[in-house]
């Protein structure tokens, strides 16, 4: 049984439980509608993370002033850095060890972008390749070559070049637009005068464009693909005695090698006469056989008949007496 004073409570209790439902549910559709906005802004951006500081809070999101926690600052990707190494290495065999350096680059998913073989002077083989392998597999590539041989010699550098890509990134977009700018003036040209003029600026755009490119792609290249520049030599052979001094194989060796080549040393200049002495032969030959049989002989001298001497005298003969006495 109601009383007249039951009547005011009741209409006052189910006036404050209207207003506690409107607010409960006001606050169920702004929640609603933030996390719809979060979700339409991220499917917007193709659902990667908004960079830091561009909604104008330290997290990269705004401030909503509900007291949820912000997003966490995405990491930044590192930056554009051009990578060199050079490798020596003392191998047992230089063929197979180039195979295993080829094998170690493929596998990683590079390439051989060069290759030299040659041999010194006593008979050794040495290979020079340039690898070009990604950037990402840089330590393993260099782990994997260097347990191939001896290492003899490494250097490795990095060069950060993230200032160069970004300027001529830029440069690439405003070039671009340049173009772009000339081409359409072009299609709005009406006189010939003026159409003359815009190709030869457009040539000259395009160039500064094409230029701009190459130097693009050039310092992509180098940035994603890691360059190693590989040395492999034979092991040399040690022929000494126990106690490190050379015995007496080695000085034979010593010897023989000198005698060897001071061999080829008189065989090379035996080599290098040859010619000379053919051709000195053939024009003594040529002289004796035909151009002096073919020259005027010259008369013989007459002697000189000099002035008559005195004739011999006369020797008185013997007389008897003489004779006598000689007898």
């Amino acid at each position: 049984m109601r009383t007249p004073h039951t009547a005011p409570r009741l209409r006052t209790l189910a006036g404050v439980l209207l207003a506690a439902s409107l607010a409960l549910a006001g606050c169920g559709g702004a929640d609603g509608a933030d996390d719809a906005g979060g979700g339409s802004a991220k499917a917007a951006s193709g659902g990667r993370p908004e960079r830091a500081g561009a909604l104008g809070t330290p997290g990269g999101t705004a401030g909503h002033g509900n007291g949820r926690t912000p997003r966490a600052t995405p990491v930044l990707a590192p930056g554009s850095v051009i990578r060199t190494a050079s490798l020596t290495l003392e191998v047992r065999d230089v063929a197979e060890a180039l195979a295993a350096a080829r094998r170690t680059a493929e596998e990683a998913g590079g390439f051989v972008g060069d290759e030299t073989t040659n041999r010194d002077a006593g008979g050794h083989e040495r290979t020079r390749v340039v690898l070009r392998v990604p950037t990402e597999r840089y330590d393993e590539v260099l782990t994997g070559l260097q347990g191939t041989g001896r290492l003899v010699r490494r250097t490795a550098k990095a060069v950060d070049v993230s200032d160069q890509v970004v300027d001529v990134d830029s440069r690439v977009r405003s070039q671009r637009a340049s173009v772009g700018r000339v081409r359409t003036l072009m299609d709005k040209a009406t006189r010939l005068s003026d159409v003359v003029a815009l190709e030869g600026e457009l040539s000259t755009r395009q160039a500064d464009l094409e230029s701009l490119l190459a130097r693009q792609a050039s310092l992509k290249d180098r940035v994603e693909l890691a360059t190693v520049t590989l040395s492999l030599s034979r092991t040399p052979a040690k022929q000494t005695s126990g106690d490190g001094t050379p015995g007496f194989t080695d000085a034979l060796a010593g010897g023989w090698h000198a005698f060897a080549g001071m061999l080829r040393w008189i065989a090379l200049a035996l080599g290098a006469a040859l010619p000379f002495a053919a051709l000195a032969t053939l024009l003594v030959l040529l002289w004796v056989r035909v151009l002096r049989p073919r020259l005027p002989r010259r008369a013989e001298p007459v002697p000189a008949t000099g002035a008559p001497g005195p004739l011999p005298s006369a020797r008185p003969a013997p007389d008897a007496a003489e004779e006598a006495g000689r007898d």
